[in-house]
Parts: structure tokens; C-alpha cells; sequence
């Protein structure tokens, strides 16, 4: 089996249910980054995985928050799931390019973190050691920290 196309997770807005987002939300108290991302997407997409590396910190300065944005490669998908069940959220599979394309209009923060996602896939890293998933689902977790803020803001 070759590698598959990459292709990224996206869930549904709460706030607009016909946009699509990148799956993530706030760091419990004493809580890591990666330990969050794992429980968000859970919580929103449905699906567990294992986590990959971190493609990078962005920070915003208007809202003095910082997020991770990581990898995970999902392993398990979940037929129903906490979000789906309360507030009825989507979750749909998209190719990097499209992906892109959907969050550039709403969210274009959204669509950067997976521009560096493009930038960073070089094939050649000497000894892979990437478990050949279907089509290599890669998904992507945004946490934030937001100092002073409650974690339950979206």
C-alpha cells in the first residue's frame, strides 16, 4: 500500500454550523499542550490518536494567547462522540488543498497552520518510522492558552 493523500480532519462551528474549523480549544488547568490537543479532538472529532509533532506555536497578541498546533495521526474513529451527540457537530475529511481553501474565508489563522503543515511534509526523513494509516490521516489539534480565561471560551 503506497502512502495515501494526506488529508486533514475538520469539524463543524459550534457558533456557524456550515463553516468548517480546526478541531481545538483550551488547556485545563495543569494540563500539557499535547494532553489537551489529545482530549479536544476527542471531545470534538470523535477520534483518537497518537500524537505527532508540534508544527509550531502561534501567538496573538490581541488576545494575549498562545496555541500549539500539533499532528496526531488517527488511529480510532468513534461512530458517536461527545459533540455530535450535544450539539450535533460534523467532522469531514479534507485533502491539505481544500482544507485550505475552506478556512481561508473564516478562519484564515486556521488555514496557516496548515500551510506550515505543506511546508514541513518532505517525504525523504531518512528512516520512516510513520505507521502507514489509511491515506495517512494526519489531524490537526490547535490548544490554546489563554492566560486568565476560562477554558470552556471557544
Amino acid at each position: 500500500m503506497g502512502v495515501g493523500v494526506l488529508q486533514v480532519l475538520l469539524v463543524s462551528s459550534s457558533r456557524y454550523p456550515d463553516q468548517w474549523i480546526v478541531p481545538g480549544g483550551g488547556m485545563e488547568p495543569e494540563e500539557e499542550p499535547g494532553g489537551a490537543a489529545v482530549r479536544e479532538v476527542y471531545e470534538e472529532a470523535g477520534v483518537r490518536g497518537k500524537l505527532g509533532r508540534l508544527l509550531g506555536i502561534f501567538e496573538n497578541q490581541d488576545r494575549k494567547h498562545r496555541t500549539y498546533v500539533y499532528v496526531l495521526t488517527v488511529t480510532e474513529i468513534l461512530e458517536d462522540w461527545e459533540d455530535s451527540v450535544n450539539i450535533g457537530r460534523k467532522r469531514e475529511w479534507f485533502k491539505v488543498e481544500d482544507a485550505i481553501k475552506v478556512l481561508q474565508c473564516h478562519k484564515p489563522v486556521h488555514a496557516e497552520y496548515l500551510e506550515k503543515l505543506k511546508v514541513g511534509c518532505s517525504p525523504t526523513n531518512g528512516n520512516s518510522t510513520v505507521p502507514s494509516l489509511p491515506d495517512n490521516n494526519a489531524l490537526f489539534v490547535t490548544t490554546a492558552q489563554s492566560p486568565g480565561l476560562p477554558s470552556s471560551v471557544r
